[in-house]
């Protein structure tokens, strides 16, 4: 696949290099690269793919653009609010470099369409951020031997690793077993410093071209691992467990498929904000609890509540009304809906309701509606 006279001095600092010339970049023109998720991982990981000149990119995301976003998806802009991700991605990347090809799927990656759409690519980057995409991400790639670039972030720290490269070991060698429901938190969750995803996703976008060039040492069988708050870094090995690989090879993607389905019957009561406001017009006596964080508490809103910290609710569980409905809620209605899941399982709540969209929503309600002052 040849490079045109303009490609050639677009990619020109490529091939000045003599580990990638004019056959190096041709390579990447000819290989294809479905990037997973297109939130703080997947933007750098598709920007820098897309200036180095991989010749297709596809881009899965069914999630739309969030104002919380914009601190760090940086192929974002504020007009895109309210847009799918993958959508605006392949708009945003097109401009960026015509010499590309882009496929956005607007839907989310399930074990219907996983297999299909890994066999149409070369190499799969994981830009998720939870544990059953993971899990279903590594079964479909051994099922259908693709590697994987795998890349993590939490707060101040990130985790880059490839996966099932060359016969190398799976994401389930190095975690056989999904973590429980309550213990993982993503950066919706627990936040994320603005510059985390950048330098992880470059680290991504470094590992897929280096496999594709067959340049130095790939992160295969090796979890790379950086904080920058304390500016290190570290390495840890692992294997390949045979065990684990024949597992998926035996079953496809039944295992993936029943963790969703298992983690799916821990139901949660959920609540609007229209309809708590619908059951506070009727005088319904209800315990709200906030469980932010103190210093995010910086917005006086109407539902008085009781204030636990979320680290502190099994230590406080004395203080939740066991005969009231119980309603708790957080910023954006995610962490409320884990440390539910977290009373349940451990305490055996019933009477617990997520406020769901958390104080934002409840806030937009405020806004459209007369102001309810709770005694």
């Amino acid at each position: 696949m040849q490079l045109t006279n303009k490609e050639e001095e677009r990619y020109s600092r490529h091939i000045l290099m003599s580990e990638i010339g004019i056959e190096g970049q041709e390579k990447l023109k000819k290989a294809s690269v479905l990037v997973i998720g297109a939130g703080g991982l997947g933007c750098p990981v598709l920007q820098y793919l897309t200036a180095a000149g991989i010749g297709t990119i596809g881009v899965i995301d069914f999630d739309k653009v969030e104002e919380s976003n914009l601190q760090r998806q940086i192929l974002f802009y504020s007009s895109h609010v309210g847009f799918n991700k993958a959508q605006i991605a392949k708009e945003q990347l097109e401009k960026m470099n015509p010499f590309v090809t882009i496929n956005a799927y607007v839907e989310k990656l399930d074990h219907e369409n996983a297999i299909a759409l890994f066999e149409k690519y070369d190499l799969i980057v994981d830009c998720t951020d939870n544990f059953d995409t993971r899990y279903l991400v590594n079964d479909a790639a051994i099922l259908t031997n693709k590697a994987i670039v795998y890349g993590s972030i939490y707060q101040f720290e990130g985790q880059v690793s490839v996966f099932n490269h060359q016969n190398g070991p799976s994401y389930r060698c190095l975690f056989p077993n999904p973590s429980p429901t309550h213990t993982t938190l993503n950066c919706q969750q627990a936040g994320v410093l603005a510059v985390l995803p950048g330098i992880i996703g470059t680290y991504q976008a470094n590992e897929v071209l280096k496999i594709i060039l067959g340049l130095g040492d790939t992160l295969s069988g090796k979890l790379l691992l950086i904080n920058i708050k304390k500016n290190s870094s570290s390495i840890m090995s692992f294997q390949r467990s045979k065990k684990q690989i024949d597992k998926v090879m035996l079953n496809g993607l039944k295992a993936s498929q029943n963790q969703i389905c298992s983690n799916s019957k821990k139901s949660i009561n959920t609540i609007t904000a229209q309809e708590l406001y619908g059951r506070l017009i009727a005088d319904e006596k209800i315990q709200f609890i906030d469980i932010r964080e103190q210093h995010e508490q910086v917005n006086k809103h109407t539902l008085l509540s009781l204030c636990i910290p979320m680290g502190e609710l099994l230590n406080r569980a004395t203080e939740i009304d066991s005969q009231k409905l119980v309603v708790l809620f957080c910023q954006s209605g995610i962490r409320s809906k884990v440390a539910i899941q977290q009373l349940q399982d451990k305490l055996g709540y019933t009477n617990l309701y997520n406020l769901e969209g958390g104080i934002n929503a409840w806030t937009k309600i405020e806004k459209e509606k007369v102001k309810i002052e709770l005694l």
